[in-house]
């Protein structure tokens, strides 16, 4: 149990670090994208900056605002980090002993619950603008929710188990993503529309929300808000690994490939515009859905099918 504590600590540091270095990538490769340098003064080309970001934004003045519901407006971005963190439970490396027969199960959980978040961070603003970003975000995770729930179920069929350990034994000859591919492409872009990423980035808008349910937040709670984003963004592209790239838990391999999916999510925002907020709800409800359940009847059957020819045989 006390080996289990220390490695879990020892892998929310390792993921906070990551985190920052992630921006500074992010930062990076947006700017040569645009044709600009990017962060490049702190340090040797910039390597000192995510540390300058963090200093700053930790020492700025906690704002206290009048209207606002202050406990549960300070407490959100703690608790909506934590959730972020507790998903990466499921990342079990063996000296943790931490994976479990139902980790698929308590991942949506966690992302699910990760909705309240945003909910109480808009309403306990008590303002406007906080309050209709946090509306957005909320129909947008909810809707994109279901047919990512969906396209997961289908890959769970072919595994027949909630393990994320088994997706490694099962993917040995090939990947899912070979005999997936409509599928892994709109799972990951219901990966963008969940995480909030361009071209799904409706929580904010320069013209009417600014920067959507965080706009009140400054200093250690923006921090935190932030933190949680790119936490998730990360824990993204690792699931994605582990279900379409046939990833090890103990090999390289899961950080080479989560290290290029999480590049891909930047690649995104650097080169599509924002979409238009009633073709996103058409997307997810009329489009994606349809298929994913289509998809999930097929392997459904599939399996049953393969199930009944090898019990004759």
């Amino acid at each position: 149990m006390f080996i289990s504590v220390i490695s879990f600590v020892i892998m929310v540091v390792m993921v906070l670090v990551s985190v920052a270095f992630f921006t500074l990538l992010e930062r990076k490769v947006l700017g040569y994208i645009q044709l600009r340098k990017g962060p490049n003064k702190v340090g040797y080309i910039g390597i000192l900056q995510p540390f300058s970001d963090a200093i700053k934004l930790f020492t700025k003045e906690q704002i206290m605002l009048i209207n606002s519901n202050y406990l549960i407006y300070y407490f959100s971005p703690v608790m909506s980090l934590l959730m972020s963190l507790m998903c990466w439970m499921l990342i079990s490396y063996f000296e943790s002993l931490m994976y479990f027969m139902y980790g698929f199960i308590f991942m949506l959980c966690m992302l699910s619950v990760g909705v309240y978040m945003l909910m109480i961070a808009g309403w306990s603003s008590n303002s406007n603008y906080a309050m209709l970003g946090s509306l957005r975000a909320i129909a947008q995770s909810v809707s994109y929710e279901v047919s990512m729930v969906m396209i997961m179920l289908s890959s769970i069929i072919l595994i027949m188990s909630f393990n994320f350990l088994d997706y490694f034994i099962n993917q040995n000859y090939i990947w899912f993503l070979m005999i997936m591919f409509p599928l892994s492409l709109i799972l990951f872009s219901s990966m963008l529309a969940e995480t909030n990423r361009t071209p799904f980035d409706f929580a904010e808008g320069e013209s009417e929300l600014v920067s959507g349910f965080n706009i009140e937040y400054g200093s250690g709670g923006f921090a935190m808000i932030f933190l949680a984003e790119y936490s998730s963004i990360m824990f993204m592209s690792s699931i994605f690994s582990i279900m379409f790239l046939g990833a090890y838990f103990s090999s390289m391999m899961l950080f080479f490939q989560m290290s290029f999916m999480s590049f891909v999510f930047i690649w995104v925002r650097g080169i599509l515009p924002r979409y238009r907020y009633d073709k996103l709800m058409f997307l997810t409800w009329k489009i994606y859905l349809p298929l994913s359940m289509m998809f999930f009847l097929f392997f459904w059957g599939f399996m049953l099918m393969l199930w009944n020819f090898f019990s004759k045989n």
